[in-house]
């Protein structure tokens, strides 16, 4: 198996990634949304809209 960042082969230690280095690479990807998959759909987007506002209403100021 190779590692899923830089194809070399993978360490037990670290699997499936061959280093810590590679580990960490494809961590701060999760972190920064490296791997957000984009949502096309309408219904989605028109949701998440309904939710920010109620969150806005429910804000004390």
């Amino acid at each position: 198996m190779a590692c899923p960042i830089c194809q070399k082969p993978t360490d037990a230690t670290f699997r499936p990634f061959c280093s810590k280095r590679c580990a960490d690479i494809d961590l701060a990807k999760w972190f920064t949304g490296g791997y957000a998959i984009p949502a096309d759909d309408p219904e989605d987007a028109e949701e998440l809209e309904n939710e920010l506002q109620r969150a806005d209403l429910q804000k004390p100021h």
